[in-house]
């Protein structure tokens, strides 16, 4: 990948996003019933990080047409090594990181760190992956992370649906499907400061926006990572009930979202 293009690759959302929403939009709520809820919780203005459950290839996508703002999402890198993507996605808000972890994987972590200090928004899955069975796992800890450096507040975002809409392993979306997009209340990392910064503050704010999420979805909980072999997730403790389940599909590297 040459280095220009990565340079740009990295920017986040800009003008072609908002231009995408205006169009694709009016477009997406044609073909499908969108529920928003808790949307009056996001910021008019200043960074913000919206964590939601990963269930759907649609899941970013969904978000990115119903914000009212710029967002941004973390994106594999192989999206660029596409022609039908290399440009599209990245205009359309995606950072690529490098899963292999090292600098490529750095370079994603501090693009994201700009997108919140230009007072944007940034969206990152703190599952890591899609859940294929319907789960909720393990969050990492690299949304707050950010949000500790940056000062920012963390959103839960319990997405429900989309995986009817397009499973894990469809090509192509269902028309005529409905699904819910619900905002909880704001994680804050003022509330942490106080007990220090190492990793077992930033694994308890992770907890909490994990709770969060899954008293918005209705999701059984697993405490394991859903990057972790499927034997081992099967074996993981599930936690509450299982309730209603419901561009790119997200995967985040160690750097970014290390436990």
């Amino acid at each position: 990948m040459a280095t220009g293009k990565t340079d740009k690759a990295l920017q986040g959302a800009g003008k072609l996003q908002d231009r995408a929403r205006g169009v694709m939009a009016p477009v997406a709520r044609r073909l499908w019933t969108i529920h928003r809820e808790g949307y009056d919780r996001l910021p008019a203005s200043g960074p913000a990080i919206l964590c939601p459950n990963h269930i759907s290839f649609l899941d970013s996508a969904f978000l990115m047409l119903t914000v009212p703002r710029r967002i941004s999402f973390v994106g594999k890198a192989e999206y660029m090594d596409s022609w039908k993507t290399r440009y599209v996605f990245p205009a359309l808000g995606m950072i690529p990181i490098d899963r292999a972890g090292g600098d490529a994987s750095s370079s994603a972590l501090e693009a994201a760190e700009r997108v919140l200090q230009r007072g944007e928004l940034f969206g990152i899955f703190p599952e890591g992956t899609r859940s294929r069975d319907g789960f909720l796992y393990k969050g990492h800890t690299g949304a707050a992370r950010l949000a500790m450096k940056i000062g920012c507040p963390i959103f839960p975002v319990g997405v429900v649906g989309t995986d009817k809409i397009q499973p894990p392993d469809a090509k192509l979306p269902k028309v005529r499907q409905e699904c819910w997009i619900r905002i909880g209340a704001p994680v804050r990392p003022e509330r942490y400061r106080s007990r220090g910064d190492d990793r077992r503050v930033l694994r308890q704010m992770t907890d909490e926006v994990l709770f969060e999420i899954r008293e918005l979805t209705g999701q059984a909980y697993r405490d394991v990572y859903a990057t972790k072999p499927v034997k081992a997730a099967a074996e993981g403790a599930a936690v509450g009930s299982v309730g209603v389940t419901g561009i790119p599909g997200l995967v985040v590297a160690d750097e970014l979202a290390a436990g």
